[in-house]
């Protein structure tokens, strides 16, 4: 069971299990940067077991969730949520349908994230945005492990993105990661326009429960660099796009 859970969190990332200051501080961005939108139709493209949607649903007038595995979509179901078992590349849904997505650390684990933009972008209506969260290259960790020798390591492995990016992909094959240009390749040449972006540091929950004090310390320094240029060493992209036409 240990080494079928690691592959898959290798090939997925772990979705949030518990809801703790992380996802309600990221779920505060989401919802400041949606305005209006979240009361209106809303995606999450990649729910996991349904943590964003379950709160997004509470406000919108429908809220659907996209999973690509099969057991958490079922969870995700189990708790009355709109879900269903499909890929980001091929959205299972009409053009112009919704006026918010949002996409939680999911693209850097698909087939094709150029692909997966393009299918967002064309399920938003006009005015609709995007909320997009994805891991920074520049974080000095890399937070899903990497090969090695043939096996997985979970864990967080420092300054593995700082390597080329040929060296970088040979040793986390199964995941990408993002620069600012990386971000702007994705979404060139659509009909969008970007309203927000910056980079985050994250919350450090799980510190902040082994050693409170230090812990809390930790995510004040650490999300007081968010206003600094030292921001750009955050662990996640934060950018919301919208469709222009």
């Amino acid at each position: 069971m240990g080494e079928q859970h690691s592959q898959k969190a290798a090939l997925r990332g772990e979705p949030s299990y518990v809801w703790r200051a992380g996802q309600e501080r990221r779920l505060t961005m989401i919802l400041d940067a949606a305005g209006e939108r979240a009361q209106g139709r809303v995606l999450e493209n990649g729910c996991g077991v349904g943590a964003y949607l379950r709160r997004l649903a509470e406000r919108a007038s429908l809220a659907a969730g996209l999973e690509v595995e099969f057991e958490r979509a079922k969870e995700a179901r189990a708790l009355g949520l709109n879900t269903l078992c499909a890929v980001g590349e091929t959205l299972p849904f009409a053009a112009e349908e919704f006026d918010l997505v949002l996409s939680h650390e999911v693209i850097e684990h698909v087939n094709d994230d150029r692909q997966v933009i393009r299918e967002i972008v064309r399920v938003l209506k006009p005015g609709g945005r995007l909320t997009l969260f994805c891991p920074n290259r520049g974080y000095p960790f890399e937070t899903h492990g990497i090969y090695w020798r043939g096996r997985y390591h979970f864990g967080n492995i420092p300054l593995v993105n700082y390597l080329p990016r040929a060296w970088r992909d040979r040793l986390a094959p199964h995941v990408n990661v993002y620069t600012t240009r990386d971000l702007q390749a994705l979404f060139a040449g659509l009909p969008v326009k970007v309203v927000q972006r910056t980079v985050i540091f994250g919350a450090y929950d799980n510190i902040i429960a082994r050693r409170p004090a230090l812990g809390k310390a930790l995510r004040a320094v650490l999300q007081f660099l968010e206003k600094t240029p030292l921001k750009h060493l955050g662990l996640s992209h934060f950018w919301v796009v919208e469709k222009t036409a």
